[in-house]
């Protein structure tokens, strides 16, 4: 019995230890993390939404008890972020929080390292609709995906859905995170043996009246996924180079209408999802940037001449081997010894000086697509559709964001301007092709 009795004291002090030891756990930011709390501004940060639209009514008591169970599932976003001399990092959270919270008109608001128990996601709630916001230096979309989804089964089965099983982006909420989950895939696969260059011509900008601090426009529109493939067939285009084609269209549209002394190139700014062409299961940020785009000063393009540039474009560029060497571009930087023991705040202002002067300006508008989402069968029945909201853009422009859900495909553009030309010429031409189009927004009038 005490030889037992010793062996349970052993095994107890270990798990203690254990337990000490992850409290103290740490995390680098990975490598698109960097950058985004270097942009912070008082009236701008890297913050995305997430939300999905129930067939019931929410509780929020019990949301705010499946976010509880469900958060420390997530340690990448159960942190607080840090400054150190020469980097920034993620700490352990273990205040209490994110606290659910009534929904409010102008969504991905900035957020304050310091505010809100130093938590980077919030959780918000209106009518059958939950909506998280996270900062960009947690992770990306598919990371918020998982995170939401698995706070909504969690909540389901509070509610008495015990049928719902995990599955896809449901992880389960007993299981330790697998190692890959925490990973810096980044320097995982950045190991190409050249640096492709990176683009720097300017390109279109749209100009619109600033809205005041702190207001974001959002022009959302619902339609079928059935009716959107078959027109991008029609063009012989997937549906996310059809789209793209429309939202260059759009652009291409503005600039010539508006005043303008001469013409620029009109590009987007896409992200790629990199999970798609490197093994990894991390939860952190795994993408790239790729910029399909026109110039008009070449001619005039038809949209069928748009839709087949980005057709082409995205042939060439989206492949194992140009994405390897991208990455590869980015990592040198952090790999460089020079700059590792360079200071922080030189850091911030060479950074914050490169992405104004010239990253920016690398693009016209964004556009995210995250495809068509996947939920375990059980949980299908209790959900209407999703939601994705790219925040407001660093600089006067308008953002797009993709998703699907079933038969349902939704688009929402964010911009901090007045103006909706541009969404205005967008949902034009889908009409236009024969898409019916919902419009919905947080404007009075659009």
């Amino acid at each position: 019995m005490a030889v037992g009795g010793e062996t349970a004291e052993i095994m107890a002090g270990a798990e203690q230890k254990k337990n000490r030891e992850k409290e103290n756990e740490w995390y680098k930011l990975d490598l698109s993390a960097i950058v985004y709390p270097t942009l912070q501004r008082r009236d701008f940060s890297s913050v995305y939404r997430l939300s999905v639209l129930l067939k019931e009514a929410i509780d929020p008591e019990i949301l705010q008890r499946a976010v509880d169970m469900a958060m420390p599932r997530f340690p990448t976003y159960k942190v607080a972020i840090r400054k150190g001399v020469f980097w920034r990092y993620l700490e352990p959270n273990n205040r209490p929080g994110p606290f659910v919270q009534q929904d409010v008109k102008n969504p991905c608001q900035p957020m304050n390292f310091k505010a809100d128990n130093r938590y980077l996601v919030r959780f918000y709630y209106y009518r059958n609709r939950i909506a998280m916001e996270a900062h960009h230096s947690l992770g990306d979309g598919t990371g918020g995906m998982c995170l939401l989804q698995t706070v909504t089964a969690t909540y389901l089965r509070l509610l008495g859905h015990e049928e719902i099983e995990n599955g896809d982006f449901v992880l389960d909420i007993h299981q330790p995170p697998d190692k890959g989950e925490l990973e810096d895939a980044y320097m995982k696969y950045a190991n190409a043996k050249v640096c492709p260059p990176r683009p720097g011509e300017k390109t279109y900008r749209v100009r619109g009246t600033k809205e005041p601090f702190y207001t974001l426009n959002i022009v959302g529109g619902i339609m079928s996924v059935s009716e959107v493939m078959r027109v991008a067939k029609k063009y012989n285009a997937t549906i996310t180079e059809y789209l793209n084609a429309v939202l260059l269209y759009a652009l291409m549209t503005k600039q010539e209408r508006d005043f303008h002394i001469r013409l620029r190139p009109v590009k987007i700014a896409m992200p790629v999802n990199l999970r798609r062409f490197f093994p990894s299961g991390t939860l952190r940020n795994f993408i790239t940037m790729i910029y399909p785009g026109i110039d008009p000063r070449l001619g005039e393009y038809t949209f069928e001449e748009i839709v087949t540039h980005v057709h082409n474009y995205m042939r060439y560029y989206i492949n194992e081997k140009f994405l390897r060497g991208d990455i590869t571009t980015n990592a040198e930087t952090q790999r460089n010894p020079f700059i590792r023991v360079v200071p922080l705040f030189i850091k911030d202002f060479v950074v914050k000086r490169f992405y104004t002067m010239v990253q920016d300006k690398n693009s016209s508008a964004g556009l995210t697509n995250m495809g068509a989402l996947k939920v375990p069968e059980s949980m299908k029945p209790y959900i209407e559709r999703f939601d994705i909201y790219m925040g407001q853009p660093f600089s006067s422009r308008t953002n797009c964001a993709i998703i699907s859900f079933e038969d349902i495909l939704t688009i929402n553009f964010a911009s901090s301007i007045k103006e909706t030309d541009v969404e205005r010429y967008f949902f034009r031409k889908l009409v236009q092709d024969g898409i019916h189009v919902k419009i919905e927004s947080n404007r009075d009038a659009v």
